[in-house]
């Protein structure tokens, strides 16, 4: 049984749910985000609680289960509170910042690193060694995230 799945996702007063066939639109104060589902899966709303039931006790279903009320529960704290990951730049002149939409960093290399800043991740870099990037869809962030740190792999030592 599928133990994640089961379980109600709490939406916040500031959070609007819309659910229509088979896509779930979730609207709060940082903005919106909308998900396909597949139809064999039922999503209800119901006195501040998203709840999803499955079809069947396939292990594919099952497995299905707990990943969509995982994605679902991730855009309902993503309009709401926001997703934040940060990264620290060590090394003896390395550094980033902020020129226009692109992030530009030295790292080390014979030029500067340019990355622009995909649409809806905002990049912050309140220190020369630090960045921050935010962002309401978890992957999103997630992604960008991972890209940036790409770049230059840490040191194993």
């Amino acid at each position: 049984m599928s133990r994640v799945g089961r379980k109600p996702i709490e939406v916040p007063k500031d959070v609007k749910v819309r659910l229509t066939e088979n896509e779930v639109n979730v609207e709060g104060p940082k903005g919106k985000l909308a998900m396909k589902v597949p139809k064999a899966f039922k999503v209800v709303s119901k006195d501040g609680e998203i709840t999803v039931s499955r079809p069947s006790d396939l292990k594919e279903d099952l497995s299905l289960h707990g990943l969509y009320r995982s994605l679902i529960n991730n855009m309902v704290i993503g309009v709401s509170k926001g997703y934040s990951k940060q990264l620290e730049i060590q090394g003896v002149g390395y550094k980033a910042q902020i020129q226009g939409k692109n992030l530009n960093m030295q790292l080390g290399f014979s030029h500067p690193v340019n990355f622009p800043i995909p649409e809806g991740i905002t990049i912050k870099t309140p220190k020369p060694t630090i960045i921050t990037i935010e962002g309401i869809d978890k992957k999103n962030v997630g992604e960008v995230t991972a890209i940036i740190r790409a770049f230059y792999k840490p040191e194993p030592y």
